[in-house]
């Protein structure tokens, strides 16, 4: 009989929220993003499928205001302000919460805008952020894998695919992906974090252990990276290691994904044997 195993929350959930911190994408690359109905932080390099002052501050504008961002890209794209237009209106509407429009507005401006292969595979990473908020993880799949087909060592949109493909618990495809960042970026610590909470998907506790202690090597105050071991620690029976890690994880990050995460885990860890 296979033993019980505790109910642990990981960094699968997490990172939806809060790993992926490159550029050029606003939702899930930056450090909180908490909410589909949250005003968003707008990266400084978003790719750009046009040009011009309209287009720069129609941009500018989902950093201070959304909502007006969404009605200065509506008249201009009724105006006739083309993919600049579109491109704002869709990123507005995903600021604002409307994460299935921005989705289906996004890819749909990725497979065919005029911009660089770069730019649209770029603009394919902002659909699959949008689909996952939407819930469409099967959608959000589709989009890395064909954003990847422009740019195929993008180490966003491989990261990106390898969070769609564990949310459909596909962990060991997850990891090749995963394993394919590593191998262009060894140094990414939100990557050996996924990678441990995917070998610990797949029963290899001892490789996760190894992975994440990279990952804290790499960055010492990886919220993430203190809930996945606290998680592993746990498994391996050692409760007073586990609550250690989680209650820092939330003194790192307390207004964040991976705070409420570890919060559910100390609860957990509080009521008693758990299960899986």
């Amino acid at each position: 009989m296979k033993p019980v195993r505790p109910v642990l929350l990981g960094a699968f959930a997490a990172v939806l929220l809060a790993l992926a911190g490159g550029a050029g994408v606003i939702l899930l690359r930056g450090p909180e993003a908490e909410a589909a109905s949250d005003a968003l932080p707008l990266p400084p390099d978003v790719p750009r499928l046009a040009t011009g002052p309209e287009y720069e501050r129609c941009l500018s504008l989902l950093r201070s205001d959304p909502d007006e961002a969404r009605t200065t890209a509506e008249a201009w794209a009724i105006a006739g302000g083309g993919e600049g237009a579109q491109h704002c209106l869709a990123l507005a509407l995903l600021a604002t919460g409307d994460a299935p429009r921005a989705a289906e507005r996004l890819e749909q401006l990725a497979r065919t805008g005029r911009g660089s292969q770069m730019a649209r595979a770029a603009v394919f990473g902002q659909a699959v952020q949008a689909w996952m908020l939407a819930g469409e993880t099967g959608r959000a799949f589709a989009a890395a894998t064909m954003g990847l087909t422009l740019a195929p060592t993008d180490t966003e949109l491989l990261l990106d695919r390898a969070v769609a493909l564990g949310t459909l618990g596909r962990y060991a495809e997850a990891l090749e992906d995963v394993n394919q960042v590593l191998a262009l970026d060894a140094d990414r610590a939100e990557a050996w974090v996924f990678r441990a909470a995917a070998q610990r998907h797949l029963d290899r506790v001892e490789e996760a252990t190894k992975d994440v202690a990279r990952a804290l090597t790499l960055a010492p105050e990886n919220a993430e990276a203190l809930l996945e071991r606290g998680i592993l620690r746990q498994l391996k029976g050692d409760s007073a290691a586990a609550r250690q890690d989680w209650e820092k994880a939330i003194s790192l990050a307390p207004d964040s994904a991976t705070a409420d995460l570890a919060m559910q885990n100390l609860a957990l860890n509080e009521a008693g044997p758990l299960r899986r």
